[in-house]
């Protein structure tokens, strides 16, 4: 029994799981994600800036490949590289994910929070890790209706992505239509909808370009 729980006395590593749920949202790779948690695992065996070498032993990277994920996270603002200075005068370097968090909270707090007019948080979904698309959509409707959905009405979203193959954003496009037209049916969203798709707009992109030119 002592050598089947030998890694438990390796320690554990902390990991947010609203990084796990939203990292694509913020825009990282899975091989970025990796990183990340080898970063984290670090940080909290108190090695601030550990090398390639050591980064790429613990994963299936080579030591290039640790050097371009490490610049791919600084250049797209998610890690830092700081200097540090000790009660000796010595400096030395350290990796920061601060900004990374600091983007997490900010999508947390501008999609998974949510606040009344007053800018209030009414209810906090961040323990809500489900990222399916249905369940998602079908969330925003019940916001924007003040209502839960019926099953019937959770059907025709359903439909909406899987027979119609309309992308999430487009549905979220519409329903914002119909919000701004206070037109809260989902006969006026599937009426947008259609209109949309009779004219060939099929990318949320093409679809704001053309709501834009016509405000």
């Amino acid at each position: 029994m002592t050598d089947i729980n030998f890694y438990r006395r390796l320690g554990t590593t902390s990991l947010g799981n609203g990084l796990i749920a939203y990292y694509a949202q913020l825009g990282l790779s899975e091989a970025e994600l990796v990183l990340v948690i080898q970063l984290e695992a670090f940080f909290q065996r108190n090695n601030c800036f550990p090398s390639n070498e050591k980064i790429a032993a613990n994963t299936n990277f080579s030591n290039s490949d640790v050097a371009v994920l490490v610049q791919s996270l600084i250049d797209k603002g998610d890690l830092e590289i700081q200097q540090l200075t000790d009660d000796e005068g010595r400096i030395s370097s350290c990796y920061s994910l601060d900004p990374l968090y600091s983007k997490l909270d900010q999508y947390l707090d501008e999609h998974v929070q949510i606040k009344n007019d007053q800018g209030k948080t009414i209810e906090n979904r961040a323990s809500d890790l489900d990222n399916d698309p249905l369940n998602r959509l079908c969330r925003e409707f019940e916001i924007e209706f003040g209502r839960y959905l019926t099953p019937i009405e959770r059907e025709e979203i359903s439909d909406w992505l899987t027979i119609d193959h309309y992308e999430p954003e487009i549905i979220k496009l519409a329903l914002r239509e119909a919000v701004l037209s206070r037109a809260l049916s989902f006969k006026y969203v599937d009426r947008v909808l259609l209109n949309w798709q009779r004219m060939n707009l099929k990318t949320p992109a093409e679809v704001q370009n053309f709501l834009e030119r016509n405000r």
